[in-house]
């Protein structure tokens, strides 16, 4: 009981300090759709250590967390705020914030920032992302993606996730768990970014044209599988 009460805490103290440092104005929400675009196209140009193409072509929704926070002692929590586009029928959905918190438990001591991708697959993924509350690898499977040009080759990724994730981590761990981690519309950035409220669904199924400031992200997720081939 002390363990889940002390988690608890901790957590939102995590999540709180996320919160503060990023803020949710409408400068704050297109720095963070900035950072996004910048984190897609470093990933995509690591030598032998970006997304497949094959994999961008099977996507049908992309979001990315820049510098989800992560801390642990004895447990962890991980919190952090992203951005997300869904494949349409004229291209890319304008994006949708998104909010990202939850835990998991093991023996770390740190606290570290993670760039985060996630490739959303098949109409069950993409529903998941449009419903926008769900918890990852509770209602959602998941799995880390294949990497490289070569790792396409194998289509068990294809079939046994609907969430496949990718990390560049900067700091003491290893990797990232993304088990019971809850996915929330992050209601602020929307506004701040939209200048009212709008359905999570309308932006994601192309309802919404893409405003001014989301061009750089958008941009990214077009020139990724561009990288990607030419990688090949």
């Amino acid at each position: 009981m002390k363990k889940a009460i002390l988690f608890a805490a901790f957590a939102s103290l995590c999540w709180a300090g996320v919160a503060r440092a990023e803020g949710t104005t409408r400068e704050a929400t297109e720095a963070r759709l900035q950072h996004a675009g910048e984190v897609l196209h470093e990933i995509m140009a690591a030598p032998d250590k970006g997304i497949p193409e094959e994999v961008l072509e099977h996507a049908k929704c992309i979001a990315v967390v820049p510098h989800l926070v992560k801390g642990g002692f004895v447990f962890g929590a991980e919190g952090g705020r992203g951005v997300a586009t869904c494949r349409t029928a004229n291209g890319w959905s304008a994006p949708a914030f998104f909010s990202i918190t939850g835990g998991n438990w093991g023996l770390q001591i740190g606290v570290e920032g993670i760039d985060l991708v996630m490739i959303f697959q098949g109409d069950h993924g993409m529903d998941r992302l449009v419903n926008s509350k769900f918890e990852i690898g509770g209602d959602a499977s998941v799995a880390a993606g294949p990497v490289g040009r070569h790792a396409s080759a194998d289509t068990d990724w294809k079939m046994n996730a609907e969430i496949l994730t990718y990390s560049r981590a900067k700091g003491v761990f290893a990797g990232i768990t993304l088990n019971g981690a809850a996915v929330r519309r992050d209601d602020d950035s929307t506004d701040a970014f939209y200048g009212h409220e709008i359905p999570t669904r309308e932006i994601l199924t192309g309802q919404v044209p893409p405003p001014r400031g989301s061009r750089a992200f958008l941009d990214a997720i077009r020139e990724a599988k561009v990288q990607a081939a030419a990688s090949r």
